[in-house]
């Protein structure tokens, strides 16, 4: 009965993805079962008892693209069997079908495999035919996002490619008007630093980043460059870019325009709900998607090849992470919470009422999210680096209490307000 109970889970599954083991109108079917056997009824419960084993293990699937040729391999196991197992009998498989995709799943348990990327990778639903599609457009060539040159104009040769045959940039005179007056944004040192971090952490095989910089040191135009460079070296179709606040959600779209319109469009989602897929930047609130779980129901887990996490500490604390793991694909984090938050907390005391204690099991979520070992980021740049560096402004500490606000904050609050003050920060 496992195994009745497991293909009846894989049939609805793959019903509910669009998937068809019955031509409907004008569409064929595109759901083969291994070895050859002849589905009579259109009752898909039904297949379920017919779950068959074989000397090489049950009766798999083979999914068909638009002209019903093999697409994706679907090696099915009973409930009580790790669909891991099946990892090579499927990859073999695959390949003499000359299918890049394989999907394994025991009905609860599902893992989506790009053969061509890199590990099978959890998904909680099966990709939809359309979007496995535009997936595999995406061919990942990992080699030419590492050589890709990334100087300090590479956002500029974007937003004004021949700005150096220019008049305005030629006459050193007038450059910094003329820099001005088009807005063109240079990449700093540090954040060149932070691309190049990545570059070598894709050369080491992570497909996991995150990006630890100070408030004011230019996230977004740091994350404007990453864009680009997946896009422009193949390794992604289309990014996802998630912000945990409306005003951030207008806020990003108006940057990413202002860098990367030239090459590539940005839209918000929630105004270009039918069109989202002309675009390649698509940005969105992580809350409009947690709402009913619309992000099960909006998308597919191979629309997007690249996913940001803005402020990443909050964006995919909790609830929210499960919209973040949901996607296939690489990940970038972006925060600007000072790593100071993980000192001076006694892990021997879990029921501490430290105030810090919610931000530090968000960071130390946020690092294991991002595959960073002993807390490490990707790439890291402090407050302390920016004001040394001359970029931001040193913090100028002002002690905001009155003697009624004092009195009517708790004891351990007090005690908080006392250690660290309020700090004002200035920058560019």
């Amino acid at each position: 009965m496992k195994e009745a109970t497991a293909r009846i889970k894989i049939n609805k599954l793959l019903e509910s993805a669009g998937w068809r083991f019955f031509p409907e109108g004008n569409a064929p079917a595109n759901i083969r079962l291994e070895p050859n056997v002849t589905i009579k009824s259109a009752d898909l419960d039904a297949l379920g008892e017919n779950f068959e084993k074989t000397s090489k293990g049950f009766i798999d699937f083979l999914l068909l693209d638009a002209k019903v040729f093999p697409f994706i391999v679907l090696e099915a196991k009973a409930e009580d069997k790790n669909p891991l197992i099946g990892k090579e009998q499927a990859r073999k498989y695959a390949k003499s079908q000359n299918c890049r995709f394989v999907i394994l799943s025991n009905g609860n348990l599902h893992y989506f495999w790009d053969l061509e990327r890199g590990n099978p990778y959890v998904i909680t639903t099966f990709p939809t035919p359309d979007s496995v599609i535009g997936y595999q457009k995406v061919t990942p060539k990992p080699e030419r996002l590492i050589a890709e040159q990334v100087g300090d104009d590479y956002i500029v040769l974007t937003q004004r490619p021949s700005y150096q045959a220019e008049a305005g940039w030629k006459n050193e005179g007038e450059r910094p008007d003329y820099i001005q007056a088009n807005k063109l944004r240079f990449l700093r040192p540090y954040q060149l630093k932070a691309i190049h971090s990545l570059q070598d952490a894709v050369d080491t095989g992570k497909d996991r980043f995150l990006f630890e910089m100070a408030t004011g040191t230019g996230k977004t135009l740091t994350a404007a460059a990453v864009i680009k460079i997946f896009l422009r070296s193949g390794n992604a179709s289309r990014v996802l870019f998630l912000v945990d606040r409306l005003e951030l959600e207008d806020q990003a779209k108006k940057a990413l325009v202002a860098l990367l319109s030239a090459d590539f469009q940005t839209v918000i989602y929630k105004e270009n709900r039918d069109d989202w897929r002309r675009a390649e930047i698509v940005v969105t609130t992580v809350q409009s998607l947690l709402f009913n779980n619309k992000y099960q129901k909006l998308f597919s887990p191979t629309d997007f090849d690249l996913v940001i996490s803005d402020e990443a500490h909050r964006s995919i604390g909790g609830n929210a992470r499960a919209v973040f793991d949901y996607f296939i694909g690489y990940k970038l984090g972006l925060t600007a919470t000072p790593r100071d938050y993980l000192r001076r907390f006694d892990s021997s005391k879990p029921g501490t009422r430290d105030p810090r204690e919610a931000e530090r099991r968000l960071l130390l979520d946020t690092y294991r999210t991002f595959g960073c070992e002993n807390s490490q980021p990707t790439y890291r740049y402090s407050l302390l680096d920016g004001v040394k560096d001359g970029y931001l402004i040193n913090p100028t500490v002002v002690d905001a209490r009155t003697e009624i606000t004092t009195e009517l904050l708790p004891e351990y609050v007090k005690d908080y307000v006392s250690l660290n003050q309020f700090t004002t920060l200035g920058g560019p």
